[in-house]
Formats: C-alpha cells, sequence, structure tokens
C-alpha cells in the first residue's frame, strides 16, 4: 500500500489538529522578524544554556488580525519593537497546511516576559559599565560655561533635528548658537555602529565643539533597542565632550540616558536645556558687570581709608623710630667712652710715642732713639740709653 504526498500530508495534519489541539505558551528567542502585507514572520529559536549553539528552531506567523492588536499592545508596554535576538514568550497553536508545511500559529504575546529578560539584559550592562569604572565618567565632565558651538548626532530628515534647530534659532534672547550635524540612524538594528561612527567623526575635529547632542525624533518612539548596547554605552561615557541626549521617550531611561552627561525627554527639550544654560551664563555676567564697579569703588574707599590710617600714624611711628634710634646712639656713646684715650689719662695713664706711633714693646725702642710722652697736662721728650 502506498500514499501520494497530498494524502500522507493530510493524515499529518489530521493528527496534529487532533493531538495538538490546544493552545501553548512557548518561550523562545526571535532568530528572525519580519513583516510583510501585515502579517508576522517569526523564526524561533532556543540555544544552549551556555552558549549560542541552536538546540531547537521552528517558523511562526502571527496573522493580520492577531498582530494588529498584539504589536501596539507589545510595543506600549516594553517600549520595544519585536526584534532578532529578543527573547518571548508567545501562546501558539500547532497548524501543518499540506503545501506550506508546519508552523506555530502566534495568538497572543506577552510582554511582560520580554521586560524582565530586557530588565535582566540592562542590569548586566549597566554592572558591566560599573565594573569597568565609565558608567559615572560624563557626570564628573565639568560643563562648559558657554555651549554655543554644539555637534548634534541625527537622522538629518528627523522631525526632531528640525524641531531641535528651531527651538535654538528662535530663542527669545536673541543668543546665537553654531550647530553642525552628524548624520546617523536613529532607528533598527544599525543605531549602535551609526552612532559610534558619528561619536568618531566628532572625536577628529574636537576642537571645534563645546557639547554633543545626540536626538532622536520622528521615527517609532517603541524602537529604543539600539540605545541600550554596552558598545554604545562605552563610547558616550568615554567621550572627552559633555554628551546630551533627548531621543523622545516617556517611558524610561535607555542605558544611554544613564551614562550620558545630561539627558531629556525630547529634542526640543535639549535645546531648551541649552538656551536656558546660555541665559544662567548671560545673568551671571550682567551681575558681575553691575558688581564690579561696586568692588571697584570699595576696594579704593577702604585703600584710602587704609592710607589715611597710615597717614595719622606715620608721624607717630617716625617720632617713636627716631626716639629708639636716638636711645641706641647715646648708649653706643657711652659705651665708647670706655675707649677715650683723654678719659685714659685723666686716669693717670700716659702715652708713648715715636715717630708719631704709639709704643707698645720695649722691643721697638733702641739706644738714642727719641721717644715723645704724653700725660693729662702736657707732654714731654725723651732720648732712650
Amino acid at each position: 500500500m502506498h500514499y501520494t504526498l497530498l494524502e500522507l500530508n493530510t493524515m499529518v495534519r489530521d493528527t496534529i489538529e487532533t493531538e495538538l489541539a490546544d493552545d501553548y505558551w512557548v518561550q523562545a528567542e526571535l532568530a528572525e522578524c519580519r513583516e510583510n502585507r501585515g502579517h508576522c514572520y517569526m523564526e524561533l529559536v532556543q540555544k544552549e544554556d551556555n552558549g549560542n549553539t541552536p538546540i531547537a528552531r521552528a517558523s511562526a506567523k502571527c496573522w493580520k488580525n492577531t498582530w494588529a492588536m498584539a504589536r501596539p499592545y507589545f510595543e506600549r508596554e516594553t517600549g520595544q519593537v519585536l526584534h532578532a535576538g529578543m527573547k518571548v514568550l508567545l501562546k501558539v497553536h500547532a497548524q501543518f497546511h499540506e503545501a506550506y508545511g508546519f508552523s506555530w500559529i502566534v495568538t497572543d504575546i506577552d510582554p511582560t516576559y520580554t521586560l524582565g529578560d530586557l530588565a535582566r539584559r540592562r542590569q548586566q550592562i549597566i554592572a558591566q559599565l560599573k565594573k569597568e569604572g565609565v558608567f559615572d565618567l560624563q557626570r564628573e565632565l565639568q560643563f562648559p560655561l558657554f555651549t554655543k558651538r554644539i555637534a548634534v548626532i541625527s537622522a538629518s530628515t528627523a522631525a526632531g533635528y528640525g524641531d531641535f534647530c528651531r527651538q535654538l534659532e528662535d530663542n527669545e534672547y536673541g543668543f546665537r548658537f553654531n550647530v553642525t550635524l552628524y548624520a546617523a540612524t536613529m532607528q533598527g538594528k544599525n543605531v549602535e555602529q551609526s552612532i559610534i561612527a558619528a561619536l568618531n567623526n566628532i572625536y577628529e575635529q574636537i576642537d571645534l565643539f563645546d557639547v554633543v547632542v545626540i536626538i532622536r525624533g520622528g521615527g517609532a518612539t517603541s524602537d529604543l533597542s539600539g540605545f541600550d548596547t554596552l558598545a554604545l554605552a562605552e563610547n558616550v561615557a568615554q567621550f572627552p565632550l559633555p554628551v546630551i541626549t533627548g531621543i523622545g521617550h516617556e517611558r524610561d531611561e535607555s542605558i544611554l540616558d544613564m551614562v550620558a552627561n545630561r539627558h531629556v525627554k525630547t529634542p526640543t527639550a535639549a535645546a531648551t536645556l541649552l538656551i536656558d544654560h546660555q541665559k544662567h551664563v548671560a545673568d551671571r555676567i550682567a551681575d558681575a558687570r553691575q558688581r564690579i564697579p561696586v568692588l571697584a569703588m570699595r576696594v579704593i574707599s577702604d585703600s584710602r581709608h587704609h592710607f589715611e590710617q597710615l597717614k595719622s600714624k606715620l608721624p607717630i611711628a617716625i617720632e617713636r623710630r627716631l626716639t629708639m634710634q636716638r636711645h641706641r646712639l647715646e648708649s653706643i656713646a657711652i659705651q665708647l667712652q670706655g675707649y677715650d684715650p683723654v678719659q685714659l689719662l685723666r686716669r693717670g695713664y700716659s702715652i708713648t710715642l715715636m715717630n708719631g706711633c704709639a709704643v707698645r714693646d720695649t722691643s721697638q725702642l733702641h739706644s738714642g732713639d727719641e721717644i715723645e710722652t704724653i700725660l693729662e697736662k702736657g707732654k714731654f721728650k725723651s732720648i732712650v740709653k
């Protein structure tokens, strides 16, 4: 007995529909996820616990009527779009078609399971950044006093970039900013590599800029997975200029936000931050302009007062100094009197001279030398024998 292929496949279909008639919740990783004509086609894999080798693989489909409700709910709850590498919990039932083979039909997607997996991955990345000592590096950078030279990383056609530029240009204070765009992909699987490339280009001209602003707007606000990667966080955390992020989401901080110097929710808010900062600096300058003349007059007044005090004290100080020096001279004069030859003569001493020089030793004298002796009163000459 033999069967046609159609007969055999029909038997398989009937068996599956009978034996696997229930719905099942299955945990899997998305190897591929693509949308076509409103339907979503997925490739599911299960990998080894400690490796990347797939140990199970299957195709899954989410038909248009289910996908239209499941997708927005999932994205709203997780802040993510379904993409390759994501862990998911799907409610499925088996289907076998005689012409197209076997697949799992997705009837529901549980976002809480994916949120848990995303949270674990985020915590692992955060822990790695802290272990490397780079998590807080950006916040340790001093925000520049002037932030007018701005390098912007954004999609060139994004509405958010236009909003950012208009907000800067139309500021009520008349501040002028110099904005240079470094175009990058801000949505999809190339976000990480594209932003890192833009950062590298900015680094090559780093002396031209005060800050870097990473903004995103006009795309799917749920697609934020590209901003939660280790490589991108490492590059931003270690960048030598302050980085401001405004990547347009309201739910939670991305890891990129966590490592940035400052972060805001939208591109417009990023522009407002820069305007407010310059206003604060301008206010400080205006305040200093008013305070400097006052402080200068105070210094001059204090110096004048000090001079007047010195002027009034100077004669007293001079007189005291002269008195001290006078007493010192008198003391020296008294000391010198003890060495005055006249005083010695008055005490009965005499001075003997030969050729005008005092004789201190008899060996200086010879027979026949004429010497002169000086007394208190008078003097006389003698011949040595």
